[in-house]
């Protein structure tokens, strides 16, 4: 396959991922936890308010398998998407807030019912985390970052199809979070502590917070001409 169309599939497969994510994600299930005067942060000197060193390892291998860094287009890791998961832990969505928390829970009904487990996201991450690393320590003779990356993808497939069971978690729930968050983390906006410079926006031609917007809704197949605008104000 050519560069040109790895690079537009790529750019395709990434505009359709943020078509699924509900516009009303960020604005009810993500807390706002970076400071609109500071600069991002580097994701090599980050140090995770969550997650110990073992999960730190998976976070960001698994991330750079869900968006790889291929083609023109920023992966997970470029735009700070750990980091942005590492902050929700501690924020509204980690700790469920929000949510109704209280049983009976059925984890085998329709998803219309609601979110169906008696552990907040934070404990669906840290429990995945670690019977995903006794899996692959069982299987495999070493943890999910030190494997090659066909063979995490394949763990990361397992996973989402649930395939693989453990006993005090769901490992669907467990990558649901995982992917879900991954996805935010790529599109939101980066006072959320990802999408870093808007990256992920320059790439696929979104002008995020532009007041200037308004009369190009209705111009068709064109590209906007000018880069994306933060909720801070940064220009792209």
């Amino acid at each position: 396959m050519s560069s040109e169309l790895k690079n537009a599939s790529r750019r395709g497969f990434i505009k359709g991922s943020l078509m699924m994510i509900p516009a009303v994600t960020v604005g009810s299930g993500v807390s706002l936890t970076a400071a609109a005067a500071e600069p991002p942060a580097n994701l090599d000197a980050y140090q995770p308010t969550f997650f110990d060193a073992d999960e730190w390892r998976f976070i960001l291998a698994a991330c750079d398998r869900l968006i790889p860094s291929d083609g023109e287009g920023p992966g997970a890791l470029e735009t700070n998407v750990p980091i942005f998961i590492d902050q929700q832990m501690e924020g509204k969505f980690g700790h469920a807030t929000d949510w109704y928390m209280k049983g009976p829970f059925h984890p085998d009904v329709s998803p219309l019912f609601g979110y169906q487990s008696p552990l907040a996201p934070r404990e669906v991450y840290r429990k995945g985390i670690a019977a995903t690393g006794r899996h692959c320590q069982d299987n495999h003779g070493k943890g999910f970052a030190a494997l090659d990356a066909d063979t995490q993808t394949q763990i990361l497939t397992q996973l989402e199809k649930g395939e693989i069971e453990f006993d005090d978690v769901s490992s669907g729930q467990f990558f649901a979070f995982l992917l879900q968050n991954t996805k935010e983390g790529y599109f939101a906006d980066p006072i959320h502590g990802g999408n870093k410079h808007m990256a992920s926006w320059k790439f696929i031609g979104f002008p995020g917070a532009r007041a200037s917007y308004l009369e190009w809704v209705e111009q068709h197949n064109k590209a906007y001409p000018l880069g994306p605008v933060s909720l801070t104000g940064e220009r792209g």
